[in-house]
């Protein structure tokens, strides 16, 4: 078990090491909804610590994702995200005080979708990363 955990943080670190901006945010996507669905096995399991552990987690990442929003150049969209991700922080300390998985899942959903329509737009990002970097 330890070398498994010792490969996925050195898989983990690379990924962060070898990521542009807009792929780390896929990855704190990733790492929300990976916990999230991990915290539903505790929660089933009724292993409550490590479930409000996992939880925490998914907060934190999603406060991360809040706080890199950019409002200058974001404009209503950055306003949207900001109202959205402060619902899902809402949602999972709900989740977590009532054990609730359909309210993880709601989150998760809302997750997927951010997640989906960052990924569309991976190529527009880039290239505004690019001129905003050249200018």
């Amino acid at each position: 078990m330890n070398a498994l955990q010792a490969y996925q943080q050195v898989n983990t670190q690379t990924s962060i090491t070898d990521a542009d901006p807009h792929k780390l945010v896929q990855l704190l996507l990733d790492g929300a909804l990976e916990r999230i669905n991990m915290a539903k096995g505790k929660i089933e399991a009724k292993d409550y610590a490590a479930k409000g552990n996992l939880i925490n987690k998914s907060m934190e990442i999603v406060a991360v994702l809040r706080g890199s929003l950019n409002f200058e150049e974001g404009g209503d969209l950055a306003g949207e995200l900001e109202r959205l991700y402060d619902y899902m922080e809402r949602a999972l300390l709900e989740a977590s005080m009532r054990n609730d998985v359909e309210k993880l899942d709601e989150v998760a959903g809302l997750l997927r979708t951010v997640k989906e329509g960052w990924q569309g737009i991976r190529e527009e990002a880039l290239d505004f990363l690019r001129q905003r970097d050249a200018g």
